[in-house]
């Protein structure tokens, strides 16, 4: 039986060729899509899973609330760990993570810049799980100056992973380290990446509110991190109040599972991805395979009148209902199969483009090919079942004298719900359009709105070695003899990395020093600086070289600080910051600056103090270079540069570099949302056109008595095409305001952002409509050319 079933479904799809291949690639390319779109949201999901200990592992992160701030953190200072394991017994080990441990490391002749190398407690491999390739993991940071490197940067020094251990490499300022053991990569599907791990500094510690690492605890098995959470409030006031004052202040414990797609809090140790992009992804998936699947249902019921005679004379000889619905769900599940296969091929085309564009590593064989292959048949099988049932169940449900007459009286509501079907398709399809163009316009605002500063040929670059920093005014000197430099400016910080930290000062207020902290960014820049990135001074005076005093005593101030704390005249307010532990010295505000971002625009302007910097924080260069003479720029700089420094390998880092790859992550989800949704329109007028041809062909007689009667060719395209029209403008109805809602929410997660506005729907719905006219028009026009003699003879 299943044998002739087969035969007939080969002949059917054969004697139907348009309408096969419409379906088969309609859906073929429909289930490339939601595949790839499955394997990145499977792989956004699994993220930090790989940790034996995964369940058990939690980030310590916190928020506070005072009277005019706030903040939400997720670093903490030094002594947190320690004074946490003391304090609970719920806490079997805890780990720090600081990310300061890059740089140029050296070995022999070699040199690698390697920036994404952090400090680590003894105990990071007793949380974390790392695989060793060669080393001990319980020896491996347990001894000062040890470096654990991955495979990566072992194979990038040493030629040879395996001959790395016990081998000395060298940092900048003379500091050596000895190779005590090789991991294997980091999975990128791990919130927090490096390229090798140095052991943290003996002892090391600094003040409470030097908020500058990561805090990470391991509890032990069968506490509840909840109950714990609930004991936390008792560590403010023994530990911090002393020095941050009354506030309202608060500790929680982060899932290690939870971080990457939950976590939004300031200085984030990497950039995380959104649970609500990942929501998004596997809706406009399961979108893109309810549109394809909506195709076939549509063509095939539309198909079924020609098929009507074929139920009847089956009934007629005997066929039982059940028999003629395993008739069509077999042709059902063989094009699904066959649309499967594409499928398969088309994502396995498709995947490095897709790798490119999500910026992800993903294989279509990740759990083998054998269970790969079983999900891709189980998967046809399904599809074929759920898109083939309805059809199947309708074309049976004919009675037999109606079927052999071939027409049918009453297809009101099997109409009715085809048109609901091609709304619900173009509903999909303009709602991701407008989400698309939504997208992308934010994405135009954050690369070109103004920053505060000049961003353009602006460059920064490390000076690795304290020779340089002590000679940095001669250095600057000899940049400006070059008529290619335009202005150059020391600094403790490249701005634009997201990473410059946060420290608690005490401010004058009415005239009296504040008793407790405001948590403010701060780094340290020179008198240029304010020339050099072209930052507007607002009051007061720039700090001045030739001033000793303002070395220690003189602060800058942006309008942010100055609104936070309500100064009428900020010039001259006392400031009072640590020096040590518990030592703190005072300066005065000498200027106001304009609010410029050190940060994406992902987050808003927080107060900021600049200060001068001691030599050792004159690590940083800033350097404008005139334009159109990039190259010739560059090359003087590393010249002129090698003159203080001859070993140095300077690697250049331009500001608007640094500020655009915050928004990676943004600029490639909106590519893919942006090529999904042009699949899933492109889905959308398959069906249509295969509609078009159908309704066309189901009305030749009527075409050919209107011709015959005088009518045009622009009235019969018209005739044709008014009912799908109407259909698409409905959707957009429909469409726009849900389109509108989820873009409210989307924008929500940026500090600066673009109106919705009316006219962007409207645009995105003459779109469609005109996506939908041109479709529908090839079919029509064809139709109103036919010569009515042949429209009259048909059957």
């Amino acid at each position: 039986m299943l044998t002739n079933y087969l035969k007939i479904a080969l002949r059917n799809l054969w004697k139907n060729r348009m309408f096969s291949t419409l379906t088969i690639a309609g859906m073929g390319v429909g289930i490339a899509a939601v595949g790839l779109m499955v394997l990145y949201v499977w792989h956004e999901l699994n993220y930090d899973k790989f940790h034996t200990n995964a369940d058990r592992v939690f980030r310590v992160v916190h928020y506070a609330q005072w009277a005019g701030g706030n903040l939400q953190l997720a670093p903490t200072s030094a002594p947190y760990a320690d004074a946490l394991k003391h304090e609970y017994p719920e806490i079997e080990k805890t780990v720090r993570l600081y990310p300061e441990g890059g740089g140029v490391i050296t070995y022999r002749d070699k040199k690698i810049e390697a920036n994404d190398i952090m400090f680590a407690d003894k105990s990071v491999f007793d949380v974390f799980t790392f695989p060793f390739l060669y080393g001990d993991p319980a020896s491996a940071l347990a001894q000062p100056e040890r470096i654990v490197l991955t495979k990566s940067l072992a194979e990038k020094l040493f030629g040879d992973a395996a001959k790395a251990v016990g081998q000395p490499v060298e940092f900048s300022n003379n500091f050596v380290n000895t190779v005590s053991g090789v991991i294997a990569d980091v999975p990128l599907n791990s919130h927090v990446q490096f390229s090798a791990l140095r052991s943290m500094p003996t002892n090391y510690t600094n003040g409470w509110q030097n908020f500058e690492l990561y805090t990470y605890v391991l509890l032990t098995k069968g506490s509840d991190y909840k109950s714990l959470e609930a004991k936390l409030p008792s560590f403010y006031p023994k530990y911090l109040k002393k020095e941050m004052g009354e506030l309202t202040y608060r500790m929680e414990l982060q899932p290690l599972t939870a971080i990457h797609l939950h976590s939004h809090l300031d200085y984030e140790i990497g950039a995380n991805g959104n649970s609500q992009t990942v929501y998004i992804f596997a809706l406009v998936a399961g979108l893109i395979l309810l549109i394809a699947g909506i195709n076939y249902v549509n063509l095939f019921t539309v198909r079924s009148i020609s098929r009507l005679r074929e139920v009847g004379v089956r009934k007629a000889i005997g066929s039982r209902r059940t028999q003629l619905v395993e008739q069509f769900l077999t042709e059902s599940m063989l094009m699904a199969f066959m649309a499967s296969l594409v499928g398969l091929v088309l994502a396995k085309m498709a995947l490095p483009l897709f790798n490119e564009l999500a910026d992800k590593p993903l294989t279509l064989t990740l759990y083998g090919p054998w269970i790969t292959g079983a999900i891709v048949l189980l998967f046809a099988l399904l599809l074929g079942a759920g898109s083939g049932l309805y059809p199947a169940l309708f074309l049976s449900g004919f009675r037999t004298v109606v079927a052999l007459k071939g027409k049918t009286d009453s297809q009101v509501g099997v109409i009715g719900f085809r048109k609901a079907l091609v709304v619900f398709q173009f509903v999909a399809a303009v709602a991701l359009i407008s989400c698309s163009w939504v997208i992308y316009r934010q994405m135009g605002y954050m690369l070109h709105k103004d920053m505060g500063f000049n961003k353009e040929q602006v460059l920064t670059f490390h000076l690795e070695s304290e020779g340089p920093r002590k000679q940095i005014q001669a250095l600057k000197e000899e940049l400006r003899k070059s008529p290619l430099i335009e202005a150059v400016s020391a600094a403790s910080n490249p701005i634009g990395n997201n990473n410059i930290g946060t420290n608690g000062m005490f401010f004058e207020q009415n005239g009296v020093m504040a008793a407790s902290t405001q948590v403010v960014q701060k780094f340290s820049v020179d008198s240029d600086y304010l020339n050099t990135l072209q930052i507007k001074l607002l009051q007061g005076r720039n700090f001045s070289e030739s001033s000793p005093a303002d070395a220690m005593g003189a602060v800058l101030v942006n309008e942010a600080l100055v609104k936070k704390m309500g100064w009428q005249t900020p010039v001259g307010k006392r400031v009072n910051y640590f020096i040590g532990k518990d030592e703190t010295a005072e300066a005065r505000v000498v200027g106001v600056v304009r609010d410029f971002h050190t940060y994406s625009l992902q987050h808003k302007i927080e107060p900021l103090v600049l200060q001068m910097p001691a030599p050792s924080d004159k690590d940083n260069l800033y350097v404008r270079i005139r334009p159109g003479q990039t190259e010739e720029a560059l090359a003087y700089i590393k010249k002129a540069y090698q003159q203080f420094d001859p070993a140095a390998s300077v690697t250049f880092h331009f500001l608007d570099e640094n500020f655009s790859r915050q928004y990676k992550a943004e600029q490639k989800q909106g590519q893919l949302l942006l090529t999904f949704t042009i699949l899933a329109v492109l889905i959308a007028c398959l069906g249509l056109f295969g509609l078009a041809a159908l309704a066309a062909e189901a009305r030749t007689k009527e075409i050919g008595v209107r011709k015959v009667l005088g009518a045009s060719v622009a009235s019969i395209v018209t005739l044709l095409s008014k009912d799908f029209v109407q259909l698409v403008l409905i959707a957009i109805v429909i469409a726009s305001p849900i389109a509108w809602y989820a873009m409210g929410q989307w924008l929500q997660s940026f500090a600066y952002k673009i109106d919705l506005e009316w006219w962007v729907f409207v645009l995105a719905g003459l779109l469609a409509v005109g996506i939908a006219v041109l479709t529908i028009s090839f079919q029509s026009v064809k139709a109103a050319l036919m010569n009515p003699v042949k429209s009259l003879r048909s059957e």
